[in-house]
């Protein structure tokens, strides 16, 4: 009970998205089915759907605007600021910040990450890694929609009896491009509005709030 007290955040995250991601098979699978039928097509099943291109295309363009939310967020608030927001550094602290801040080398206590000991290419590595792997996991994310979203539309293309476009001629199409900016446009302005509202607004007891009584100007403050 304790291990699990101790990661509740993320197994509730974990359980929330099994399910909103069997939901959205289940979902699309029902949608997918409904237009075979109106064009006078088989339906297909769980199975066929769930690894069809139109299932992957649809979650990897979810997965890719998110990943590019967290990675631009990351890597843009170790420079930019926004006074009064819990989610910025204090305007002063802007930057990749000293080693003794960051308590890295001979400033790296004794239960330190071992790469938090070291100099060179290991500790930049390490320091850097988060936003690394976020924007690794955006272009394959990215990668991995447009191949499922090639195959998809060249799909739809044959069944209207026209030729099927090369990946190259997809990734610079307008549906593409529809596809990718509706979702980058979404995230882009939660992030806004989180570290904008924030400065206002207040959710007494969480971290991502600043105290109640908390004057707006505070910044990164945490509840």
């Amino acid at each position: 009970m304790r291990w699990i007290k101790e990661n509740s955040l993320a197994l509730a995250f974990l359980v929330m998205f099994l399910v909103a991601l069997g939901g959205q098979a289940v979902a699309g699978l029902l949608d997918f089915n409904d237009l075979q039928v109106a064009e006078g097509a088989e339906p297909v099943s769980f199975l066929e759907y769930v690894i069809s291109s139109s299932f992957a295309v649809d979650v990897a363009e979810n997965w890719q605007s998110e990943y590019l939310q967290f990675f631009l967020f990351i890597v843009f608030t170790v420079w930019l600021v926004q006074k009064g927001s819990p989610e910025s550094k204090k305007p002063e602290d802007a930057g990749a910040e000293s080693d003794e801040k960051q308590q890295v080398g001979p400033y790296a206590g004794p239960d330190a990450p071992r790469w938090a000991k070291v100099r060179g290419p290991r500790l930049w590595l390490f320091s850097n890694s988060l936003g690394l792997v976020m924007g690794t996991i955006f272009l394959l994310s990215w990668l991995a929609q447009s191949v499922a979203g090639q195959a998809a539309y060249n799909a739809e293309r044959l069944g209207d009896l026209r030729d099927p476009v090369a990946w190259g001629a997809y990734v610079t199409s307008p549906e593409f491009w529809n596809r990718s900016l509706q979702n980058w446009q979404s995230e882009l302005l939660a992030v806004l509005s989180m570290a904008v509202l924030s400065i206002y607004l207040r959710q007494r007891g969480s971290p991502e709030s600043k105290p109640v009584g908390a004057p707006h100007s505070a910044t990164n403050v945490e509840g």
